[in-house]
Order: structure tokens, then sequence, then C-alpha cells
């Protein structure tokens, strides 16, 4: 459930009008809602309740400084990819002491810069990575604790480019040869054996693939406990999020007319799935949720530029497009859109609605049931907060959008949008053109 919901005919965020938003900031802008996020964190949480457990926000999903205060604030570790990360984490105020450092590439700076902060653990992707953890964690006199992230070649059943839990995955080291990579690990005396990770993909929306991995692993790193000591089994992230009737299931009403067997996964039922499987090893869990923490706590407000009316189409032209969201362009996903002033006396149409930018793909929806709309009116993409502004570009010389955080009845700036002289501050001519 998230706070995005209409206020009579008004959408709101928590108690904030979002029009408000857009006319004191303009479009296009990114809102988040602080208490959905806290809501996210509180619910997982609880689901675990009984075990030992560090919830480490997946912070490539949306990595404002902000947001990153706010769940340290909660009591949240993070899931870092990169040494810009870190130094994310750090601006925002908080350390690094209960978060982990995943990604393939780990560069030898980028190692560096995890132990002297004091990383709780990298998760090592191949066994290359652990020889130069080993050598980076000499040169600094210190002992680097690592996982080593297994492939368990579970089939989440999702997006091809968001699934990582298969053989042909890049990601992680195939099981079948996880025991004599962690033998090899042993031997270098400067690595610390702390844990086993393993991660299968985004955006799940089904019980099974969670329980079939993790029932998979948990065997092994009861194993590895009894071997090396490990003391922590991170089972990754992964939880979906609702993206058709995004609206609607902010409404407890909307989830008790669900049959039970046709509800979206939750925290409490992932949860109730896997605690019984994990209880049993006596480990720290560890969970990496970023779609989850913040997907549905996002929107991205535009404005209505143009209605283009062509021969049997309707194009609904916005200023949003796809450099300030690329998931529908990238992944053909789905947004919900919607009025910000709701008018339940105007009529239904069909139209695309698509961006300015140069190019036949940035079109966010087509064929698309809405109310009529016109030039000036604002529109608000559902489930934006995941994955928005985290992926976006300035393609076609455009400034990155505005970013604001609503917390109940007020809202505050926290990105402010990009001018053009920031775009090319970095930028210049070489002498011999002048």
């Amino acid at each position: 459930m998230h706070h995005f919901r209409y206020n009579g005919s008004n959408l709101s965020c928590e108690s904030v009008d979002l029009a408000d938003v857009a006319r004191l900031y303009g479009t296009p802008t990114y809102v988040y809602s602080a208490a959905t996020m806290a809501d996210n964190y509180t619910r997982l949480k609880n689901g675990l309740a009984g075990l030992d457990t560090q919830i480490c926000y997946a912070m490539k999903a949306n990595s404002n400084i902000a947001l990153l205060r706010h769940f340290a604030n909660l009591g949240a570790g993070f899931d870092l990819v990169s040494g810009g990360e870190i130094q994310r984490v750090l601006a925002a105020g908080a350390d690094i002491k209960s978060s982990v450092f995943a990604g393939v590439g780990k560069t030898e700076a980028e190692i560096k810069l995890a132990l002297e902060n004091g990383i709780f653990s990298f998760h090592v992707e191949s066994e290359p990575e652990i020889a130069r953890i080993n050598h980076v964690a000499g040169k600094l006199g210190v002992k680097a604790p690592i996982a080593i992230r297994i492939n368990p070649d579970v089939d989440a059943k999702t997006h091809a480019k968001i699934t990582t839990g298969k053989s042909e995955n890049k990601f992680g080291i195939p099981f079948k040869y996880a025991a004599a990579a962690y033998a090899a690990a042993a031997k270098y005396p400067n690595i610390h054996i702390k844990g086993v990770q393993m991660h299968i993909g985004s955006q799940l929306t089904s019980l099974a693939p969670f329980v079939e991995a993790v029932t998979k692993v948990a065997p092994f790193a009861a194993e590895l406990k009894e071997k090396y000591g490990i003391d922590y089994f991170s089972i990754g992230g992964g939880i979906g999020i609702i993206y058709q009737d995004a609206l609607a299931s902010g409404s407890p009403e909307w989830w008790s007319s669900k049959p039970e067997a046709e509800r979206p996964l939750t925290p409490e039922a992932y949860g109730a799935a896997l605690s019984p499987l994990l209880a049993p090893l006596g480990l720290k869990i560890v969970m990496e949720p970023g779609r989850y923490m913040v997907g549905n706590a996002g929107v991205l407000l535009t404005r209505v530029e143009y209605l283009k009316r062509g021969e049997g189409r309707n194009f609904l032209v916005v200023d949003a497009a796809m450099n300030d969201l690329a998931r529908p362009a990238m992944y053909d996903s789905y947004h919900e859109i919607v009025p910000l002033r709701r008018d339940t006396g105007r009529p239904a149409f069909l139209a695309d609605i698509v961006g300015p930018i140069c190019e036949s793909g940035d079109c966010f929806a087509k064929q698309r049931q809405l109310q009529e709309v016109g030039e000036g009116e604002y529109l608000a993409f559902l489930s934006g907060g995941a994955y928005g502004f985290s992926m976006a570009s300035r393609y076609n010389t455009r400034n990155l959008a505005a970013e604001v955080l609503v917390h109940g009845g007020n809202f505050d700036l926290i990105n402010a949008r990009e001018t053009f002289a920031q775009q090319i501050a970095n930028e210049q001519i070489p002498a011999f053109l002048k």
C-alpha cells in the first residue's frame, strides 16, 4: 500500500495536493512519499520478526541522498554497487558499517574505499575478485569480510533484463563450484569468510522462486557455518510491486476485495514462507530490497503540451520524456497514468502518451484510456520511485528533472531542476578549434 490517493477531485501524496508541487516547482518533477517508504521498511522487517535481520536498501533503485538519510534513520544499511554509491551514503550523513558491496566489476580504488569506511561485507562475484580484495586488504593491513554470491540457477520468471539467478547470467558463482570457491577463499591471508549470498532477480510476483532458491541454498549455508563459522545468509531482494491498479492498491479496501489467491505478493506472505526455512540456520538474515522500498513511493509529474489528433489515433504529448523515465522504452514496462485533477464529467478517450524526444521509442503508453485533458493540465506517472530518476539521462540536451520529498502536509525540494549551465559545466572547446 502507499500514500497516493484522490482527496475529492485532487490527487494527493500524503496530505499534499500534487498540483501545488507541480505549480511551484514545474514539471517534470519526481515526488516521493516518506511515509510510504517507512511503511515498506517496517512491514518487511516485521514480516521476518523473530529472525535477526538486516535490511540493506539497494540504492541503485533511487540514490537521492535525502532518501538515503531517511532509510538510515529507519535503521537500514545499504546494498552498494559502486564507489559513487559509497560516497553518496557518506554524503547523506550515514555510514556503511551495516552495508554490503556487490557488483561484478569492483575496482581496487572502490575496494579500498569500502575497507577504509568499515564495510560490513563484500558480496564477491568471482574468484579473481577474491584475489583482488585480498591484495587490497593486505596493503591496508586488514582482513576483508566477504560472502560469495551463489548463482542457484533458479528461474525467477521475470523480465530477461532483470533476472540474475540463472546460469547464463553474469552474476555470482555457479552453485556446483561454490564449495571449491570457498575453499580457495579460505587460503587467502587477508580474507575473512563472513557469509553467503544469493539474489535471483527483480520484480518477482510469486513466492515460488524465493522458496526454491532458499531451499536450495540453505543447506549449503549450514555447511559453511559449520566449516568456516559464517554468521550471515543474504537472501537478496526482488519483491515485486504493483504497476497495474497502482492507484487502487493504496487502499485497504482494494486489498480486502481480492480473494487471497489473487492478492499480490506482500512482505507478510514473503516472511511467512521463508521464516521457517531460515530460522533453523541460526544466522543473521540480510535482505537487499530496492524497488519494493521506493517503487510505489514515487510518482513523476508531467504537463500536457499538445493533443495531436492523427488519422484514427490520438497523441497526447507531455513534457516528460524517455530521458526522465526510461523504463517504458527500455523494458516495455507499464506505468499507470492519471490526471492530477479528476473530473468524472469528462468523457474518456484513447491516446498514445508520448514525450517530445526525437525517437519513436519515446512513448509511455499506447492506446491508453484516460479522461480528456487539455494543454497545460497535469498528469502523474505512478510507481515511479524506483529506476526513474536513477536511470535518467540528458538525451536531447534535456535538463534532469527536479525531485521533491513529502512528509505529512509538508514537501521539500531535495534536488533542484538541472540548468543548462550545469549540463555543460565540465565541457570545453580545445584551443585548436578557437
